[in-house]
């Protein structure tokens, strides 16, 4: 197939970029730069200029694709909720040009969306319409796309991983940095899934090519792994003590962090695995964790 891939220079981007050229489909990623497109250039791909503030802009990329994914975001989680919006308008746009096909649109979404409450894992077969997180903007807009008639699939992310970046841990670990302290909020009992990034760009390539409309799936490699265990790694890795901070001091400490560091992200893959028999091989969170260089 030829697909468009926004994000394509983005840290799961090029994973997926990757997964989709290894397996003989033909590719026209989405830049920002010219050093992005020289980079898609190197890799195969076919660049196409485009920005998350300019829907238009991202439009004719899609127009003569055979499938589109969507993975980019702007992660400035400072402005989540503006960002969440602002991914709402790009996957509308995408959808205009797509409407009146059976072309499929993959968009990116997280698990929290998927969260059931009372301690349960988020499911796959979940969706809450009034979900408090602000990225429910992005399912909201696939699923007036998919009332529309446009083939939208959704794929949740987790802490998506390798020894380079780990998700929202990564700007966890420049907190950790500037404090000089590692911290996990009360006793830091809530779990965060991961899913290793080569285990999630084969995943979006499975969801790609099996094109089932209004499918949701997750990639998830490992349910949930304690935020404690996941600091105290950190903290031998930065050589910092690691502390447990009172929940009513969390905000002051953690700034827009706050808003994550104390939730419980677990999620499940068994649907998503059983659906597309799909896998997860790749290291854990923690071994990755282990492995990273912190120097």
């Amino acid at each position: 197939m030829r697909i468009f891939l926004t994000g394509a220079t983005g840290f799961i981007g090029r994973a997926v970029l990757s997964e989709l050229l290894q397996a003989g489909h033909q590719v026209v990623g989405m830049t920002r730069s010219a050093e992005g497109a020289r980079a898609l250039e190197a890799a195969g791909a076919e660049p196409r200029h485009g920005t998350l503030e300019d829907p238009a802009s991202i439009q004719g990329g899609a127009e003569k694709a055979d499938a589109v994914i969507h993975t980019a975001f702007d992660h400035d989680f400072s402005r989540f909720a503006e960002n969440c919006d602002k991914d709402r308008r790009v996957i509308g746009a995408l959808g205009a040009v797509l409407k009146g096909s059976d072309r499929p649109l993959l968009i990116t979404s997280g698990v929290g969306i998927g969260g059931a409450g009372h301690g349960r894992p988020a499911s796959e077969d979940v969706f809450d319409d009034a979900h408090p997180n602000p990225r429910i903007a992005s399912e909201r807009a696939g699923n007036e796309l998919l009332d529309a008639g446009v083939n939208v699939g959704v794929m949740r992310l987790p802490q998506v991983h390798d020894t380079e970046k780990q998700g929202l841990i990564t700007p966890l670990i420049a907190i950790f940095r500037e404090k000089g302290v590692a911290a996990y909020i009360g006793e830091g009992r809530n779990r965060w899934s991961a899913g290793h990034l080569s285990d999630v760009a084969r995943l979006y390539r499975l969801a790609i090519e099996t094109a089932e409309p209004g499918a949701r799936y997750h990639a998830v490699g490992e349910e949930g792994v304690e935020t404690r265990e996941i600091v105290e790694t950190l903290a031998r890795g930065l050589k910092i003590p690691a502390v447990s901070v009172p929940q009513d001091q969390a905000a002051g400490h953690f700034g827009w962090m706050a808003m994550f560091a104390g939730i419980d992200l677990a999620a499940s893959s068994a649907l998503t695995q059983a659906k597309l028999g799909w896998h997860p091989q790749g290291p854990g969170l923690i071994a990755d964790l282990e492995a990273m260089r912190y120097a």
